[in-house]
């Protein structure tokens, strides 16, 4: 029995003995061999030597023919540089927005050129050179601006007695007057101007006797000169319009306020520009009686 077991150990000791060395040694694991290709896989995949393959040979203890590390060298000037981000470039664009805008060159082109690496050129804008500002001479052709109605209407009411005596109503004269036509002034006559007083005699001085003083003359006050008027159911004096209308009342009409007054007051006879007219024949006109004074009693 003795002698049995120990030739059973001599043969199991040849056994091993003949056994190849790799087989002896630890198996890797599948991780560590793929780690291995991963760290080589530009060179692996260069000689053509898969994942797999390689895993398979390095499982059996095989050694893969795979070329050593290769030690990255250094970038030189030539080498491409790295790519900028999207943001990057549309960074550079905005910044230099008006230029690149005047030049045609849009965001989304200059990003596609800026991520291939493409420089593009600024555009150059020329200098806005300073002008003088030069005054803006009106043409003497030019249009003149139009009036507002309120000053075409002052200015025939201005001169009421003349436009009415030229049967020009206030409407037809602001028309023209906006359009920018000219109406002409019609002539009135001028009043006869009245004879001034004789100044009173003075003294001789070489005679001894003072001259007698002379007698007090009540004043006579002259209406004031004005023009005639000329419109219709209009007369100069109170008598021409009494003559006319000898049942009706005379009144004094006021031309440029269109206001009428009665004989006894302030403004009858006075008003710069006036005439005598027959009551009934005023009220038809659109004349009006003062509300400051008192109708007489026909």
């Amino acid at each position: 029995m003795r002698v049995w077991f120990t030739v059973t150990m001599c043969a199991a000791l040849v056994a091993l003995g003949n056994l190849p060395f790799p087989l002896l040694a630890q198996q890797k694991t599948v991780k560590a061999c793929q780690d291995e290709w991963r760290a080589n896989k530009a060179d692996n995949q260069a000689k053509g030597i898969t994942e797999k393959a390689y895993v398979a040979q390095c499982r059996t203890g095989g050694q893969p023919t795979s070329a050593p590390t290769a030690i990255p060298a250094p970038p030189s000037a030539a080498s491409p540089a790295p790519k900028k981000t999207v943001k990057a470039c549309q960074d550079e664009w905005r910044a230099n927005k008006a230029a690149y805008q005047a030049a045609r060159i849009t965001e989304k082109a200059y990003v596609d050129k800026c991520r291939a690496g493409e420089a593009v050129a600024l555009p150059s804008t020329p200098a806005a050179s300073p002008t003088e500002p030069t005054a803006t001479v009106p043409s003497a052709a030019s249009p003149a601006p139009k009036k507002t109605v309120k000053a075409c209407q002052d200015e025939w009411r201005a001169n009421r007695p003349a436009y009415q005596a030229a049967r020009i109503t206030e409407k037809a004269y602001v028309d023209k007057c906006r359009t920018g036509e000219a109406v002409a002034l019609p002539s009135t006559p001028a009043g006869v101007p009245t004879p001034a007083p004789a100044a009173p005699p003075t003294p001789d001085s070489t005679t001894a006797s003072p001259a007698p003083a002379p007698t007090a003359t009540p004043e006579v006050r002259s209406p004031p000169t004005r023009p005639t008027p000329a419109g219709a159911g209009q007369f100069q004096t109170e008598a021409q319009a009494k003559s006319k209308c000898p049942a009706d009342l005379v009144v004094w009409v006021n031309l440029t306020s269109k206001i009428y007054h009665f004989a006894g007051h302030r403004s009858y006879g006075t008003t710069k520009a006036g005439a005598y007219m027959c009551e009934k024949e005023a009220t038809a006109q659109g004349f009006r009686a003062s509300k400051t004074e008192r109708r007489p009693s026909t």
